[in-house]
């Protein structure tokens, strides 16, 4: 048995949060499949970094120029290809667990972060054209993504929420899927088939709330409050899918829209490097790790069940944290917008190298 394998019987599920071209051809995916391996994400910053900074695609691109494809076609023609694959290597996880896992998000254009109807556009073009049943649609928890959400949601197309950072921001996609079934249960919808994960971001939050409590001289929370603040969120994930509003979802054959622990590589050297694994383990949970976690974890990662102990702990951090007059939705407030920015940033970049490397094709010829 393999650690991803003994996490999955603790209820947890280990995706990988990384996507190119060679990953998938070279048999790499497939291995990770066999070993447990149950999901895969990407971002803009992922494949920015995939098609830039490899020769992976180069040959793709030349073939698409050559079919005097747009920059936007070219971009959607490496993309769509990588998302494919994937979800068809996928496609076995999917059924083995009846479309619990075995899922592949992409995002929608970050362009379009602030734009409901532009979200519920383009969310239903790219789950349409990729024509996959384990294809999740990313979709960030903004106020003008909440809504979309709900809408989709009702239309039957798995979603991904990405960017939530804070109580308030998973409290409100929470009832965005609920309120997304109970729609689509009342026009006589299939609720069984639809799944959707909130992607809660882990290590960006102790990066930011360290610094302040650096400037603090407060040693005793640094380290301590992402995780404070995920075990808060899990408890309040197991309160939301309980109770009489969630038994009539749940008889129509309505999944739980599981926490999905994201942002959970260890960015401060002297924090182990699994301890955003290691310390949110439970049921009905899945972390997506990038490549250096999960090769970590695999390695050396503890399995054992942590996400629902030490909850008073928790609480009392998050307490000690607001007496000392560190404002953590603020920050995290903060955290989604830079997260949006950085993903708009990459997509931008992205596009104009593939638009450089047009030109000089062009150029060629």
């Amino acid at each position: 048995m393999s650690r991803l394998n003994d996490l999955s019987d603790l209820g947890q599920s280990i995706w990988y949060d990384d996507i190119r071209r060679s990953f998938i051809t070279s048999g790499e995916l497939k291995a990770l499949i066999e070993e447990g391996l149950r999901g895969v994400t990407s971002n803009p910053s992922i494949f920015e970094k995939a098609i830039n900074g490899s020769s992976d695609y180069d040959e793709a691109i030349r073939g698409l120029v050559e079919m005097e494809k747009s920059v936007q076609e070219i971009y959607e023609g490496l993309v769509f290809d990588d998302i494919a694959r994937a979800a068809d290597l996928m496609r076995s996880v999917y059924e083995s667990t009846q479309g619990a896992d075995g899922y592949v998000s992409l995002e929608v254009s970050p362009t379009l972060a602030h734009d409901t109807k532009g979200t519920i556009a383009e969310a239903r073009r790219l789950f349409k054209v990729l024509a996959r049943p384990n294809v999740m649609i990313k979709v960030p928890a903004t106020p003008a993504g909440i809504p979309a959400i709900e809408k989709l949601i009702a239309s039957g197309i798995n979603i991904n929420v990405t960017l939530i950072f804070n109580l308030d921001h998973y409290r409100s996609v929470a009832e965005a899927y609920l309120k997304g079934l109970e729609r689509r249960l009342a026009d006589h919808g299939d609720i069984s088939k639809v799944a959707s994960v909130a992607s809660f971001f882990i290590s960006r939050v102790d990066t930011a709330v360290d610094q302040v409590l650096t400037s603090l001289e407060n040693k005793d929370l640094q380290g301590k409050i992402a995780i404070a603040n995920a075990k808060i969120a899990y408890d309040t994930f197991k309160q939301i899918f309980s109770g009489s509003r969630w038994e009539k979802l749940t008889a129509g054959g309505a999944h739980v829209q599981r926490p999905l622990w994201a942002s959970t590589g260890t960015k401060n050297p002297e924090y182990p490097d699994t301890l955003y694994v290691d310390q949110l383990i439970g049921p009905d949970t899945v972390n997506t790790l990038p490549p250096a976690t999960l090769n970590a974890f695999r390695e050396h990662g503890s399995v054992a069940r942590t996400l629902t102990k030490k909850i008073e702990e928790a609480e009392a951090q998050l307490a000690q944290l607001e007496n000392l007059g560190v404002d953590l939705k603020s920050i995290t407030q903060k955290l989604q917008k830079e997260g949006l920015q950085a993903f708009a940033e990459s997509f931008k970049t992205l596009m104009a190298s593939i638009r450089h490397k047009q030109d000089l094709l062009l150029a060629k010829d």
